[in-house]
């Protein structure tokens, strides 16, 4: 199947990925609707790269790039009918890619119930470096996980 991944600021195509955020884990059981997810594209220093496959909308990535977290992935999500294909896979080669030409660190939260989610984040190279209670909703906790190819202090951009 071809594919492409575009750096997007269209905001129809936001109000669309939005849509399919709230019809996906972990949004449904953190019950945000698509105006609730719609906000995860707002903000400074943010990329949102589409995924396309033979022309169709089939996922997108949002990159936080600045701040003490630069490198962060903030949102990843993949249309059900492209799940288990590997281009979830294939979003976050292409974004480590460009995350590594400015940070030695990529960050991503999974939360806790969401455990195939997490399967693919071990299995991509991320470990656990800690827990947040409460951090989106009460009464539910973010794992915070980190790939890394060294420490920023002395991290030449490639």
């Amino acid at each position: 199947m071809n594919y492409n991944i575009q750096l997007s600021q269209d905001k129809k195509a936001f109000a669309m990925a939005a849509a399919l955020m709230s019809i996906s884990e972990p949004w449904i059981t953190l019950k945000m609707d698509k105006d609730q997810c719609i906000k995860a594209f707002e903000g400074e220093f943010k990329e949102v790269y589409l995924l396309h496959v033979e022309a169709e909308f089939a996922g997108f990535i949002i990159l936080q790039t600045q701040g003490s977290f630069k490198g962060y992935i903030q949102t990843i999500c993949i249309h059900p009918s492209y799940r288990g294909k590997g281009f979830g896979t294939k979003l976050f080669e292409f974004c480590e890619a460009i995350i590594l030409k400015y940070s030695p660190n990529i960050f991503i939260c999974v939360s806790s119930f969401n455990k195939e989610a997490f399967k693919l984040y071990n299995k991509l190279g991320f470990i656990k470096v800690g827990e947040l209670p409460n951090f989106v909703k009460q009464g539910y906790t973010e794992i915070l996980l980190r790939k890394t190819i060294g420490p920023i202090l002395g991290y030449t951009s490639k």
